[in-house]
Formats: structure tokens, sequence, C-alpha cells
């Protein structure tokens, strides 16, 4: 099964920028659709990316769309999510999730998980 780790969290203010990565290992990344999920604390996990198998389809949550990208590097087996124009309320544990089929949308859906990093906005 493949191991996901997440990094480029940290503490950033109001308007600027991060890059997260999901780094896989031990299968391919091409094998699966990717996805970004978040959460805050004392909130459900919620979906925030989608991305397919070759990358071709991306999809956003309405509140992110416009600012946040996500990609996918199949040869360096990495995901990515570069958040621009961060406001307080991205503040969040960031996961990546992997599906067999196709990127899921829903916490029940998704196969494999990341131990998440932390995203911290401040004004």
């Amino acid at each position: 099964q493949v191991q996901l780790v997440e990094s480029g969290g940290g503490l950033v203010q109001a308007g600027g920028s991060l890059r997260l990565s999901c780094a896989a290992s031990r299968r391919p990344i091409v094998y699966y659709a990717m996805a970004w999920f978040r959460q805050a604390p004392g909130k459900e996990r919620e979906f925030v990316a989608g991305i397919t198998k070759s990358g071709g389809t991306t999809t956003y949550t309405d509140s992110v769309k416009g600012r946040f990208t996500i990609s996918r590097d199949n040869a360096k087996n990495t995901v990515y999510l570069q958040m621009n124009s961060l406001k307080l309320e991205d503040t969040a544990t960031y996961f990546c999730a992997a599906d067999h089929v196709s990127y899921c949308t829903r916490v029940s859906e998704c196969d494999y998980w990341g131990r998440g990093t932390q995203v911290t906005v401040s004004s």
C-alpha cells in the first residue's frame, strides 16, 4: 500500500503563500487519484482539492477556488498544493489522501491518508 507524508506547512501571515507537498512511497502515485483535505480545530475534516491520476482534471471546494492549485509530478511521486492569498480561515491541519479509482471528496471514500501538516495563518 502507498505511504503518504505531507510537508511544507507552517506559520504565514494573511495574504501570504505556502506550498504543501505530499510525498508517496512504497507504490507509485500514478496508480492513485489524489486529494487534499483539511481539518480545523473542532471541525470535521473537509475536502479541499482533488486531482485525477493523469493530472488532467482538478476540482476545488468553493472557498479555495482561484487561490489554491493542486498539481502532481508522477515522476517525483509527489502531489502539491500551492496556496496563495491565504486567509485566517485557512488555518487547519492539511491531509493528503489517495484513492484507487477517482479523487475522493468524502473522508469515507479515501483509501489512504497521510498524517497531516499544520498550516497557521496569522493576522
